[in-house]
């Protein structure tokens, strides 16, 4: 039987010539898939650390500047940036994470003194935030330093 088989497929006359248009079956066209990763905004407790701990080394080794656009969190990745909203205010800033914490029970996000200011929840201390994951690596898969423009973008209204 296997010998049949083998005759009759060296037996066939080959295909010379070229299949027409018609005959060659068009493949779906493919999905693009998109570059930019979403992530949703979780609602959490943010406290803000104030010029107590200027100077101290923070997880990511840098040292704590108030000044800087900079957050602790003990579950975002050091070096990520998440974009903070107070919804109270409207205001949103975004922010590098350079450091854990914090420590204290309930709070998931420890803003630095400026972003606190910037976000305006320094008279409360502590409030509920909203929290987005942004993706904003550099070309050479680094976060941006936190004194380039491309970490401190804000939406609050110019300060009078």
């Amino acid at each position: 039987m296997s010998l049949s088989l083998a005759v009759s497929c060296t037996t066939q006359p080959e295909l010379t010539q070229p299949l027409a248009p018609s005959a060659v079956a068009a493949s779906p066209p493919m999905p693009e898939v998109s570059q930019t990763h979403t992530h949703p905004s979780k609602a959490v407790r943010a406290s803000y650390q104030g010029d107590a701990y200027a100077g101290h080394r923070t997880a990511s080794g840098e040292r704590y500047d108030p000044n800087a656009l900079t957050a602790a969190s003990s579950t975002l990745p050091i070096g990520s940036s998440v974009m903070v909203t107070n919804p109270e205010t409207g205001r949103s800033m975004k922010v590098r994470i350079n450091d854990r914490g914090p420590n204290a029970h309930g709070r998931s996000l420890d803003l630095s003194k400026r972003a606190a200011e910037e976000i305006g929840m320094t008279k409360q201390g502590v409030a509920r935030v909203s929290v987005k994951r942004i993706n904003s690596k550099t070309a050479g898969g680094e976060a941006p330093a936190a004194n380039s423009p491309e970490s401190s973008s804000s939406t609050a209204p110019p300060k009078s």
